[in-house]
């Protein structure tokens, strides 16, 4: 690696796609911003520039749209081949508008890279694990979150055609930007009938009125018209196939599960990439980056497919603590029951169909964004959110974020209110929470999220399987007869095959194998007592022993063997490589 230029020092440049932004992609990049869709790629491209000794650049697939669908790996070809080491796999913004998973990834490869032959942590954990990361699996949803007027919320699902309002047409009524600002804000109009009234804090804001009080304003919604002439209004937007409800792990239809799609991977994207990481047979640790709520999910993803085994459970624990200590704020949980039930979901996919350890991170603490000093108590009266929406804000209220913006953001996240001539609702007003706010941090917050979730996936990648193989002792017991014992020790926490992937013998445990051309194995097993000489022998094929390696643990084997010279002892694992020892029979 002396060959690659120093980081501090290394300037690579990319045009960005779009002509008229005179700025330059650079390694090592900058995260005082989100990347744009044609900014990502622009990065990708030149983070493989910068390290084609360790990067490889692929097409996974191409979106509905027709956009590549990008995968780096990791992968130090010096140190063996990537599907002889334990892999970790990286993705995010599965959904269009969650763009933070994109730039997390952007920086764990920048971290990943930039520091090799630096850090020698790093250095060592690239030189014994493969990184697979794909920075945007929803590729339009990007570019459109970017390019349109959305709200922080909107522009989720694939661009697949829906008719979502079943008139016979389909995506032919999104939300308008009215005021040409880039923004869906909210339309309010002069009511007083209506159900809210103006905050007495702050004018800007409204509270919901007491029973008995006069109302002041009605919620019309997000900006838009009626452009079907339906008589309702943003009713049917780009079609809507949620990208986390299509995969096809205990996919449901749509009317179990809203935004499935019409059967399993109907996502032509989706079904690329599914089929891409299906063939990494090395991948044990999976992480999807999300947007909302500051947690750290794992599966089930529905009651229904009942708990994982204990000894399963016990590794997400350990992992899932220490992200917890890693990222302060976030909580560890299991989706089904401390949030809602899924269907069709990735993270259940890779654990069920290919056997991974597969966490859900939504990155976006809105408590963040908190206003007040140590010793205040959130405000007397202060308009509160309630159920699901009370958990994900972490009891911050919009009058303090709308003093957080006003002091750390300079007013930037959101609008004040302004009048328009509505052509169905006459005259109203637009206003509030702008795109880039509500679910995403802003700018100057954006390093310490990307750096603390991609060092708490750097953590976990510590701690895929770490088996080293001994031959423990050679003894002569008989004429020609040698007892042989190995030892295989798992260093790290995660086992070399997960018991839910034994219980439903999804592949082949790990396989040691002794050899030798003057010998012959006549008895092997495990050896469940060295100290007396306790063995659970196999009956048939006794050279071949098939096993798992728990997570800090060991298993240890004792084989008589007939002969002389030398005996070869193999060890193979798809997410623990490929070892070996010789010894002398003499």
């Amino acid at each position: 690696m002396k060959k690659l230029i120093g980081f501090g020092l290394l300037l690579t440049t990319l045009a960005f796609s779009h002509p008229e932004d005179k700025a330059q992609i650079t390694v090592p990049l900058s995260f005082d911003h989100y990347y744009t869709l044609d900014q990502v790629y622009d990065a990708l491209k030149a983070l493989n520039s910068a390290f084609p000794q360790l990067t490889t650049l692929e097409v996974a697939g191409k979106s509905e749209e027709g956009r590549p669908l990008y995968v780096m790996t990791v992968n130090n070809p010096k140190t063996g081949a990537p599907l002889d080491k334990p892999g970790v796999y990286v993705d995010g913004n599965i959904h269009g508008n969650e763009i933070q998973g994109g730039d997390i990834s952007l920086y764990l490869l920048d971290y990943l890279l930039g520091n090799y032959g630096k850090n020698p942590e790093i250095t060592r954990l690239v030189d014994r694990t493969c990184f697979y990361v794909v920075p945007v699996v929803n590729v339009d949803g990007r570019h459109h979150f970017f390019v349109d007027a959305n709200t922080s919320s909107s522009n989720r699902g694939l661009r697949i055609p829906t008719d979502d309002d079943h008139d016979g047409l389909v995506d032919e009524d999104f939300p308008d930007d009215l005021d040409g600002d880039g923004n869906i804000c909210i339309m309010r109009k002069k009511d007083p009938f209506g159900r809210f009234k103006t905050d007495p804090e702050d004018a800007r804001l409204m509270i919901p009125v007491k029973p008995g009080e006069t109302g002041e304003w009605s919620m019309l919604g997000e900006e838009g018209i009626d452009n079907d002439g339906d008589g309702r209004v943003n009713e049917d937007s780009e079609g809507y196939v949620d990208t986390n409800r299509n995969w096809g792990f205990d996919w449901a239809p749509p009317y179990a599960q809203n935004g499935s799609g019409e059967y399993p991977f109907s996502g032509v994207g989706l079904k690329g990439l599914a089929q891409w990481i299906a063939a990494k047979t090395n991948i044990c640790i999976g992480w999807s980056f999300h947007n909302m709520g500051g947690m750290i999910l794992r599966g089930p993803s529905r009651k229904g497919l009942g708990e994982y085994p204990q000894q399963d459970i016990a590794v997400y624990d350990y992992l899932g603590k220490q992200a917890e200590r890693i990222i302060p704020g976030y909580r560890y949980l299991i989706s089904w029951k401390d949030l809602y039930t899924t269907y069709g979901d990735s993270i259940e996919w890779l654990t069920a169909s290919l056997g991974v350890y597969a966490y859900c991170a939504e990155v976006f603490q809105m408590q963040t964004e908190s206003f007040r000093g140590a010793a205040e108590k959130p405000e007397a009266g202060a308009p509160a959110e309630e159920g699901m929406m009370a958990m994900l804000s972490g009891g911050i209220t919009d009058r303090e974020r709308i003093k957080f913006s006003d002091n750390l953001a300079q007013g930037d996240l959101y609008k004040a209110w302004k009048a328009f001539k509505h052509p169905t609702y006459g005259d109203i007003e637009i206003g509030g929470w702008v795109k880039m706010s509500s679910r995403l941090s802003a700018s100057f917050m954006i390093k310490d999220l990307v750096h603390r979730n991609a060092m708490n996936v750097i953590f976990s990648a510590k701690h895929v399987p770490e088996v080293g193989l001994e031959v423990t002792e050679i003894k002569p017991v008989g004429k020609n007869l040698y007892r042989v014992r190995t030892r295989l020790v798992n260093s790290k926490a995660i086992p070399t095959m997960s018991y839910l992937a034994q219980k439903t013998s999804l592949y082949p445990k790990d396989m040691l194998k002794v050899m030798g051309t003057g010998a012959k194995v006549v008895a092997g097993g495990l050896l469940t007592d060295p100290y007396r000489d306790q063995v659970t022998y196999k009956k048939y094929r006794p050279e071949v022993q098939f096993f798992v390696v728990p997570g800090f643990g060991k298993v240890e084997h004792q084989f008589l063997v007939e002969g002389k010279g030398e005996v070869m002892v193999k060890y193979e694992s798809q997410h623990a490589g490929k070892l070996a020892k010789t010894g002398v029979l003499k």
